[in-house]
């Protein structure tokens, strides 16, 4: 079958017709493949976004937790008594009161002044104390500094002790009041000072 003028008169508007339906088609098919791109990178920073800010909360809700455990920490510490002001007359009567429950047969301190813990630090200080005790048996000396760490206020860093046996002025173990050993010990009070809060 062959074509003439007259047919190809006749199908040149159909053709035109397909050939623009052909263009819009691909115009639309473009046009919606930049549109589905452009969604997509919406979502993609969407999700970005949004993981961005539940690392924030996360790291927020972790902070938060962190502060909360240093408040109930340092409530511990102002409840024992470690931070604060020294509490000398505390720490004195406290000795006195273990060398009667504990019948220690003779104790005697010495307590220096208050110092800075570190070079530079302002806000942990230690006193140091030379305590001189005699003891029936080395277990007292035991019990003594497990009571003083459990009641006293304030740290309690033992730093030395020394024991020896006692003899008395005629060479014959043990002395008239029942003490057979004496001890000397080298402890520090630590203490903290509270922050000052500044406006």
């Amino acid at each position: 079958m062959t074509l003439t003028r007259r047919d190809l008169d006749k199908l040149l508007w159909p053709l035109l017709g397909a050939l623009a339906l052909l263009l819009l088609a691909a115009a639309l098919a473009w046009w919606s493949d930049g549109e589905q791109q452009a969604a997509q990178r919406e979502r993609n920073a969407a999700a970005a976004g949004q993981q961005r800010i539940e690392q924030r909360l996360g790291q927020a809700r972790s902070e938060e937790q962190e502060l909360k455990a240093r408040a109930r920490q340092f409530q511990d510490l102002q409840q024992s008594g470690i931070v604060g002001p020294e509490r000398r007359l505390e720490w004195i009567e406290l000795l006195h009161d273990l060398q009667h429950r504990l019948r220690l047969p003779g104790l005697n301190y010495e307590l220096g002044p208050r110092q800075p813990l570190g070079q530079g630090d302002a806000s942990h200080f230690a006193s140091p104390m030379r305590l001189q005790l005699r003891l029936a048996h080395e277990e007292d000396l035991l019990r003594l500094f497990a009571d003083l760490q459990r009641e006293a206020r304030a740290m309690i860093l033992i730093r030395q002790c020394t024991l020896a046996p006692l003899n008395d002025a005629s060479g014959d173990l043990a002395a008239p009041d029942f003490a057979q050993l004496s001890a000397e010990c080298d402890l520090r009070w630590v203490t903290i000072d509270r922050p000052e809060m500044k406006p």
